[in-house]
């Protein structure tokens, strides 16, 4: 809990974000695997459960969904890469984002306890 004072929400949204680049590797890694369903974690739903106290993992579970393909394959594949592609670019950049949110704040804190 003392993390989540110090950090707020940032800690649980990285935590999130780590969890939905493994989800969406998964889902490039297997375009060609026929009768692949690809997923995809809704983060706010996620984001929203962890903040009321629920934990991660079942935030994560809970707000992980099917992907509804634009066009189906004939092999049962659902995945498509270009969207899969696009979603993972953005969710890095939240992700270095939130990081770089994080470094500074530890940052900060680091030089408040030395006295700087």
């Amino acid at each position: 809990m003392a993390n989540e004072s110090i950090f707020g929400i940032h800690g649980t949204a990285l935590a999130l974000r780590s969890q939905r680049m493994g989800v969406l590797a998964s889902n490039i890694a297997n375009a060609s695997t026929p009768g692949f369903k690809a997923r995809d974690i809704d983060f706010q739903a996620a984001l929203r459960a962890s903040s009321v106290g629920g934990p991660t993992d079942r935030a994560v579970a809970d707000a992980t969904l099917y992907r509804v393909p634009l066009q189906p394959s004939m092999d049962g594949n659902t995945v498509e890469l270009a969207t899969e592609q696009t979603a993972f670019a953005e969710n890095a950049v939240a992700y270095q984002t939130t990081l770089a949110f994080l470094n500074g704040r530890i940052g900060t804190l680091t030089r408040a306890l030395k006295g700087e």
